[in-house]
């Protein structure tokens, strides 16, 4: 939800020339860190997150218009640092493929890299406090409101860049009413013996549909917009959290030494590559 799905043209050049730049400076930083760290043991690791992440941002949950995003399980396994490179090559392949344009690349790494990065802060902490072996609510808890706040600056960017970044899929929501209709509505199939309906009848359903497909991905004012995301938001936060629960619950208690860049949590999380973690 938090990706900007912009294409090049839209947000004011000062915009996304400040995200090219402030990006540019911390990744700038995040390499410059790990190459002192010796973190090159971890390469391969971010290649398979990166793809990981890759693979859930390019795939949509239909009805409501959501992908999943996976970069709080990102943060558990790199780190901030770390899952800012990361965040940085996925959101450019994005690009690429034509999930937004080049010119909010650097944005798009901003928003991404801060869920990456707030995402391990609250589930490190939430373990140092409650033991690894809650680390699947903590792990729920922490995506629910990592997201809510990469959200917020989802809403904030396009409230700077105005209305015309406000189009959006919206999946099953009228963004109009905000009431959810039924996705399979005109139907995967349609048998007219048990219909009931009449031919002029299936022609007005028809220009409803077409009408509604000529509104949809319309410009929006900023406030709709919010209340667009901030319906549909919870409902992937969500979904979101049981699965970054569910993966980082199964690391967690076969691999944790792959948990928080290998950094210790209560002595029990060993560096990356141990096969054993702390057992």
């Amino acid at each position: 939800m938090s990706h900007i799905h912009i294409p090049d043209g839209v947000l004011p050049w000062w915009l996304w020339l400040s995200g090219w730049i402030a990006a540019t400076v911390l990744i700038g930083i995040a390499a410059d860190r790990a190459t002192r760290s010796g973190s090159r043991r971890a390469v391969p690791l971010i290649g398979a997150v990166s793809a990981l992440v890759l693979v859930a941002m390019s795939s949509e949950i239909v009805p409501i218009a959501y992908h999943v995003n996976l970069t709080v399980i990102a943060g558990v396994l790199l780190g901030p640092w770390l899952g800012l490179i990361a965040a940085f090559i996925v959101v450019l392949v994005l690009a690429l493929l034509g999930h937004g344009g080049v010119t909010v690349v650097g944005l798009n790494a901003l928003v991404i890299g801060t869920e990456i990065a707030l995402g391990w802060a609250l589930v490190r902490t939430g373990v140092r406090l409650a033991g690894l072996k809650r680390i699947r609510p903590v792990a729920a808890v922490s995506t629910v409101l990592t997201l809510a706040v990469t959200t917020t600056m989802l809403v904030g960017i396009v409230a700077l860049a105005g209305a015309p970044a406000t189009g959006r899929e919206t999946g099953a929501l009228d963004a109009e009413t905000l009431e959810f209709r039924n996705p399979l509505s005109g139907g995967l199939f349609s048998i007219g013996l048990l219909g009931g309906h009449d031919h002029e009848h299936a022609e007005d359903e028809h220009e409803g549909e077409h009408a509604e497909d000529e509104h949809e991905g319309e410009t929006l004012a900023v406030s709709r917009f919010a209340a667009v995301v901030y319906t549909l938001g919870p409902i992937g936060w969500l979904l979101e959290a049981l699965v970054t629960a569910a993966v980082l619950g199964y690391v967690g208690k076969v691999r944790p030494g792959l948990l928080f860049g290998g950094q210790g949590v209560q002595g029990r999380v060993g560096r990356i590559g141990d096969e054993h973690g702390g057992r």
